[in-house]
């Protein structure tokens, strides 16, 4: 089949033709941006689950649907050992932007918090032109959200792109991917700014996205987390939406599949919608005509395989040292050859497989974590943040 008209899209964050299983989030969230816009409480959400079920593309959904309704938005992504203050302020720079034309000036003084917010950061003796700022041109406003204390500083610095919002009887929506990679310390500052907006009836909400961990990471921060935030579990798609996810962009290039090839591609992939563009991508090319058949599925799977082994999978394995892929490969002999990996295992297990103590095994283990390839949900369990990295672990031939 024509691979200029294949409609499939295995990309990082990309949106596929179809999205597809995700309407009650989409639909939540439209509740919450109504009830918002009213005056009404809600709670911030945070969207969970394991790398490529889809997080990213629905946080970019869910703000293009803030942006729809007139909202000023902002988005960013935590990284490990990276303060907060940098990428918020040029997230929230961006939200000002988007809300200021009908305010210029109340616009300015919330840009000239958002400059205090962020030189607070420079070391002591830096130029003034040597600042990193987010491209504001106003000046700083002293004694606003330049305490150097980030909780004080970031309730302060929320408040006032609030208060602008507020002031166009609109909303503020801040997007922030691997949330997960935050700092203690800027968790539990973003924890108690919410709780304090939310106490003000101020119309800014945070939504996240991040490992299945961080609910925990969260209620480790602030106790009340729990009740802060509206959690979703971003999963695997059941068998009535992977088919939506295939069978729809096919339709709209004339294309049809035979059941027995939906029910090939279903079990191959999990229901998981990043293999679903994946492997679907390969079969519409190997596929000589429509309609695609088990077949052409059976023939596209090593070659979609062989991709994934490469880009996905082993990109990452490759991030790990020799001791860290020890690891890996001894969590994925404990998941076992019959598991789909989304379980977790004990840390203990996978110690007595490779004949050692679990405290020797901790740096391996951590550095594993910091590095986002494993997940702790719980004190003494991990699990791979991949889907299906142990299966691919077992059956390569990897050093």
């Amino acid at each position: 089949m024509d691979p200029i008209q294949n409609p499939y899209a295995p990309g990082a964050g990309q949106r596929p033709p179809e999205l597809a299983g995700r309407d009650q989030e989409l639909k939540q969230f439209d509740v919450v941006l109504e009830r918002i816009a009213r005056g009404r409480p809600e709670r911030s959400m945070i969207l969970t689950g394991l790398r490529g079920v889809g997080k990213t593309v629905l946080l970019n959904t869910l703000r293009s649907g803030a942006v729809r309704a007139g909202w000023g938005t902002g988005k960013m992504e935590a990284r490990p050992d990276q303060s907060l203050r940098r990428p918020l302020s040029a997230a929230l720079h961006m939200a000002v932007r988007e809300l200021g034309h009908a305010s210029p000036e109340l616009a300015d003084q919330v840009l000239g918090t958002i400059r205090s917010f962020v030189e607070r950061e420079a070391k002591p003796g830096t130029k003034l032109r040597e600042r990193w700022n987010p491209g504001i041109k106003v000046p700083a406003n002293p004694g606003r959200a330049d305490s150097g204390d980030i909780e004080i500083d970031l309730v302060e610095l929320l408040a006032d792109v609030a208060g602008l919002a507020a002031d166009r009887e609109i909303g503020v929506a801040l997007f922030i991917d691997e949330m997960q990679d935050l700092g203690p310390d800027d968790v539990s500052a973003l924890c108690a700014a919410c709780h304090e907006l939310s106490q003000q009836g101020l119309p800014l909400i945070i939504v996240g996205a991040g490992l299945p961990h961080l609910p925990a990471v969260l209620s480790a921060s602030k106790s009340y987390s729990e009740r802060l935030f509206r959690y979703n579990r971003i999963d695997r798609l059941d068998r009535t939406a992977a088919e939506r996810a295939l069978v729809s962009p096919a339709a709209d290039e004339g294309a049809e599949f035979e059941t027995g090839a939906l029910d090939a591609l279903y079990e191959v992939t999990g229901g998981y919608p990043y293999f679903l563009q994946a492997y679907g991508k390969v079969t519409w090319d190997v596929a000589p005509h429509s309609p695609i058949t088990a077949e052409d599925v059976r023939v596209a799977v090593p070659e979609a395989e062989s991709e994934l082994a490469v880009g996905f999978f082993g990109s990452r394995y490759e991030r790990a040292t020799p001791a860290e892929r020890e690891y890996l490969r001894a969590m994925a002999d404990v998941a076992g050859a019959d598991t789909d990996d989304t379980g977790t295992v004990a840390t203990a297990a996978v110690a007595e497989l490779l004949g050692r103590k679990p405290q020797s095994l901790s740096p391996a283990r951590d550095a594993l974590l910091k590095k986002g390839l494993i997940y702790s949900g719980e004190r003494g369990r991990i699990a791979f943040t991949v889907p299906h990295f142990g299966r691919y672990l077992r059956s390569q031939q990897v050093d």
